[in-house]
């Protein structure tokens, strides 16, 4: 199973992970970090294809996916 890790402190609460995400993993969490801002949370992880385009998109580095070996 894919593991999908937000760093609160990073995230800026801007949403392209949210937006450009093909299997809609991601939303929008009730959560606000340090900053004031509503993080993402990963909801359906089951359904991550790891395509990393959350990660690759998000413009502070706050999103990292681990992919197990067995699934690379």
């Amino acid at each position: 199973m894919k593991t999908i890790t937000i760093d609160e402190n990073f995230c800026k609460g801007c949403h392209l992970c949210i937006d450009q995400c093909p299997k809609e993993t991601l939303e929008v969490s009730s959560k606000r970090n340090a900053k004031g801002y509503l993080v993402p949370k990963a909801e359906k992880t089951d359904e991550c294809i790891g395509c990393r385009l959350c990660e690759m998109i998000c413009p502070d580095m706050a999103i990292t996916v681990e992919i197990p070996e067995d699934e690379k």
